[in-house]
């Protein structure tokens, strides 16, 4: 029998054949280059790169950054589970752009604390990643030490006055899963490199209700997880008992982990934080404001920052009639006055109004703003440059060394208010509208 002769042309590409087979059969990571020579992976293998069955992001949730320290050198990180782990872990890691960021990872063990939710136990876990490199990028991970969640980033803060933008939100409060979500994605969405959101209080409408809560985290989802928040408590994060006496919400302490300070039943309800040349200042103004005053006094006359951004629920100057939070306006505004705080930023009134104490063209500006769908009837008045109602916003605040550019922004991306403050040889700064035309 004569069979059909084979060239040598068609040898070598049985040749190659035979060899393609057998790296796809094995797993080998055979590249081929245009000059047909072969090129295996020096520091990376098959293993390196296969799908791992533990790491599911659902093992852990309601994932979100805070500080506690300096943003320039540390990150607060906490987390949920369902399972009582005997080791809960965080892992951190200067971030590269190769996907073998675990080799050189830190764990840390986490701070666990039980709480009960409908007779069943949930477990919080809170971790501070602390002697950071200022303005470095980190990667970081949560678990148990066997399953883990997603690998996330996050960037520390330059140890020097460097330009930086963040988001302020009012209330989101209502319908927080179906509309408030599409507030915080448009914003990220719109603005890629903010360094951190302000939340200016009553995240949820029910203080204790789990499922609020976990709307609240679904909403912001990896975005809490990626940009760190500053959370101030509204109303709604409080309940009046028979007593007429406010308790906070059994949630915040748990899922925020932040600075304490020394008033007895206020911690973590109001701090500061130092952020490029900036102090932002978180009250509370639920309760002791007289108390929180002496402190305030402290945290502002000590100041070497340039720029002061103060945030809090009530307004200073309400936006809707029939409400007045006299207590806060009488204790808080004269410091506000004194020592030159540049930017008061607002919730609970459900509409937007921004400008000065009235009768006054200088000093602090106060922004009332509204985030989440649930509207109040705008009462106006004369000490307000631009006021408006029925509309959710987002506020995108940029700051450099002489000028804090303020934009309001609807969620579907029109400039509803802008400003800029000129910052003078001294402390005090010059507001320039930027007003858009009706």
């Amino acid at each position: 029998m004569n069979l059909p002769q084979v060239n040598t042309e068609s040898k070598k590409n049985i040749s190659w054949l035979m060899l393609l087979i057998f790296c796809m059969l094995t797993g080998s990571g055979l590249i081929l280059p245009g000059n047909h020579g072969l090129n295996f992976p020096l520091h990376a293998s098959a293993s390196n790169y296969q799908y791992h069955s533990n790491e599911h992001p659902k093992s852990f949730d309601q994932i979100i950054l805070t500080w506690t320290d300096s943003p320039a050198t540390s990150q607060a990180v906490t987390w949920r589970s369902f399972a009582d782990e005997n080791k809960s872990v965080a892992e951190i890691a200067p971030a590269h752009a190769s996907p073998d960021i675990a080799w050189n990872a830190r764990q840390i063990t986490a701070h666990t604390s039980l709480l009960k939710i409908n007779n069943k136990d949930v477990y919080y876990h809170s971790v501070n990643f602390s002697d950071l490199e200022p303005n470095a990028m980190y990667v970081y991970r949560v678990g148990d030490g066997k399953t883990w969640s997603e690998w996330f980033q996050f960037r520390t803060a330059s140890a020097n006055p460097e330009r930086f933008s963040f988001l302020y939100f009012g209330d989101a409060q209502d319908s927080v899963s179906s509309l408030w979500s599409r507030t915080i994605r448009s914003a990220v969405l719109h603005s890629p490199g903010i360094r951190f959101m302000i939340h200016a209080g009553d995240l949820v409408h029910y203080k204790n209700d789990h499922r609020e809560w976990a709307e609240w985290f679904s909403a912001g989802d990896w975005i809490f997880a990626t940009i760190p928040s500053l959370p101030a408590t509204g109303n709604h994060e409080y309940m009046k008992d028979r007593e007429l006496h406010r308790t906070l919400s059994k949630f915040w302490r748990p899922q925020f982990t932040l600075p304490e300070n020394d008033i007895s039943g206020l911690e973590e309800t109001y701090y500061h934080l130092d952020y490029q040349g900036a102090r932002f200042v978180v009250l509370n103004s639920n309760k002791k404001i007289a108390q929180q005053a002496r402190w305030l006094e402290g945290v502002l006359k000590q100041n070497p920052n340039r720029w002061t951004v103060a945030v809090f629920h009530h307004p200073i100057h309400s936006s809707v009639r029939g409400r007045d939070n006299m207590i806060v306006r009488e204790y808080w505004q004269p410091l506000f006055e004194m020592y030159n705080v540049d930017l008061v930023l607002q919730g609970h009134d459900h509409v937007y109004s921004r400008g000065h104490r009235p009768g006054r063209e200088t000093g602090p500006v106060y922004v009332t703003s509204v985030s989440g769908p649930k509207m109040y009837k705008l009462a106006r008045a004369e000490w307000m440059d631009r006021a408006g109602s029925n509309v959710q916003l987002f506020q995108v605040i940029s700051i450099s060394k002489t000028i804090l550019s303020f934009k309001s922004i609807t969620v579907t991306g029109e400039i509803y208010d802008a400003f800029d403050l000129l910052k003078t040889e001294g402390k005090s700064s010059e507001l320039k509208n930027r007003i858009p035309r009706e």
